[in-house]
């Protein structure tokens, strides 16, 4: 028999241990990989379909090529990934607070991620997105002031339950306007949520973008054997 569970990498970080576990399923006959944050799980590769939504539905508004992309949060690469598929993409930033998770992608420890960090199109900044919106610095250390067509967020768990309190601010209609500065006149801002949709928080959206949308995104729950749903939301200036 093989191995049923191995903990690939960890790191304690100012918001607690994160860590990269691989265990085999024996239920599915599948490898799944997850991401954990103390005892708290942040992600799974079995429920990937949201994370790929928010690229796909995140790119759609947009025209034209040589498109600029900010991913917000890297987790295990669906997004990013799913946002280099896309011909129309000329570059990739992928902002991620914690240097280990980007080493992930790195060693090439996701399968499904091979070929992220290698693609010449693919930039990695080690940055607290949060802080990069609220300090008015944005996103690229190299070019400050950079605008960009599409920025793809995925790293609270929603507006209402977010990973640490300092990012409550970013929800609000200030930190959404301080946000939107960053966009091209016609960009996108995109984020996943894993609850349902919210209408205080697409109020909020309104106030600042020309168009707003919340997406629900259902998926098969292979655990439960029903299904299950997340949120895109797709903002437009």
């Amino acid at each position: 028999m093989g191995v049923r569970f191995e903990e690939l990498a960890w790191r304690e970080t100012p918001i607690g241990l994160i860590s990269l576990r691989r265990r085999r399923d024996p239920s599915l006959g599948v490898e799944v990989y997850e991401v954990k944050l103390d005892d708290e799980f942040l992600m799974s590769s079995l429920f990937p379909v949201a994370e790929i939504e928010l690229a796909r539905l995140g790119l759609a508004p947009l025209r034209g090529s040589g498109l600029d992309v900010v991913v917000g949060g890297l987790g295990l690469g669906y997004t990013a990934r799913t946002a280099l598929e896309d011909d129309r993409v000329g570059s990739l930033l992928v902002v991620e607070a914690i240097e280990d998770v980007i080493d992930w992608h790195r060693r090439e420890l996701l399968p499904f991620a091979a070929g992220l960090a290698a693609d010449p199109r693919t930039r990695f900044a080690r940055a607290d997105f949060f802080a990069a919106v609220a300090d008015g610095t944005g996103f690229d250390p190299q070019e400050p002031g950079r605008r960009f067509h599409a920025v793809l967020l995925d790293v609270d768990h929603s507006p209402r339950n977010v990973l640490h309190p300092a990012h409550a601010a970013f929800y609000t209609p200030d930190g959404l306007r301080r946000l939107a500065a960053h966009l091209h006149p016609d960009g996108v801002f995109a984020l996943w949520s894993d609850d349902p949709p919210d209408s205080d928080f697409e109020a909020a959206l309104a106030t600042v973008f020309s168009t707003a949308r919340a997406h629900v995104v259902p998926f098969a729950n292979p655990l439960t054997g029903g299904e299950s749903a997340n949120t895109v939301y797709v903002a437009q200036r």
